[in-house]
């Protein structure tokens, strides 16, 4: 992974309480002890848009980059149901596009994505005790027609999901962008936090805290969960059990999600 500045530090500095430059006051429990200490919302996480670049690649693991260049973070989400309790077993998938707005494993001619089989920025963790999941990646680039983004699937069961996006500051993304050659690139991004109509649908209950450590961004959101919302049964397939892996058929052979527009800017 490629180091980033020690200066860093004035950029995070600069910004608000909350990842989205405004902090919301957690909603008032009988007891918060244990959720993720310093995030700005407990409440229901909107659910928006899967995008184009979704897979099911079963790959139950913490560290997701596979060598890919960037900034490291280490993403840490807990899931919560809508009075604010842990959810303890809950599949998350996570993906997410690399330091060149590159998603994984689509092919195609946008541009956009890597060669059929590759899955690098993909993973699935199960929620503890606390229902919380951590993964270690990278700070995602960006594309066209999009802000900065990471997207995730939370499974219940095999009939609740949510699927989302996590959202980050822009004054961050800007500076790394700008400084950090794994990012740089010809031309500059045409989308920011306030002009991304997903992340307006998303709210602010989909912007994550980031703080910062040693080596890395420590990237933190709470996502809340309603466990009467059903998976559209037509786009979702039922979660995997640890360790699984999907039908050859399925992922890699154009499944779920290959027959969405390969379109910049859906994702």
């Amino acid at each position: 992974m490629t180091d980033f500045p020690l200066n860093r530090r004035q950029v995070l500095t600069t910004l608000a309480v909350g990842a989205s430059g405004l902090m919301l006051p957690r909603l008032v429990y009988a007891d918060t002890s244990a959720l993720i200490p310093g995030s700005d919302v407990c409440a229901l996480t909107p659910g928006v848009t899967e995008g184009p670049y979704y897979l099911d690649t079963g790959l139950i693991r913490r560290d997701i980059t596979e060598g890919r260049p960037g900034v490291p973070v280490h993403l840490r989400l807990q899931v919560v149901d809508a009075a604010c309790a842990p959810i303890e077993g809950a599949r998350v998938d996570l993906w997410h596009c690399d330091a060149q707005g590159v998603y994984s494993s689509f092919g195609g001619d946008s541009g956009q994505s890597s060669a059929r089989g590759e899955t690098f920025l993909r993973g699935t963790q199960i929620a503890d005790a606390q229902g919380i999941v951590t993964f270690d990646t990278i700070y995602p680039g960006w594309y066209r027609g999009r802000t900065t983004h990471m997207h995730f699937k939370v499974w219940l069961d095999e009939h609740t999901v949510l699927t989302g996006q996590i959202f980050v500051p822009d004054a961050l993304s800007e500076y790394l962008y700008l400084n950090v050659p794994a990012y740089q690139r010809e031309g500059a991004r045409d989308t920011v936090n306030r002009t991304d109509r997903i992340a307006q649908q998303a709210t602010q209950a989909s912007f994550a805290a980031v703080t910062e450590e040693d080596s890395a961004y420590l990237v933190q959101m709470i996502i809340g969960v309603d466990p009467m919302a059903n998976a559209d049964t037509d786009n979702d397939r039922p979660p995997l059990p640890p360790g699984s892996r999907p039908p050859a058929d399925s992922p890699m052979d154009g499944g779920r999600g290959a027959s969405a527009p390969l379109v910049p800017g859906s994702g």
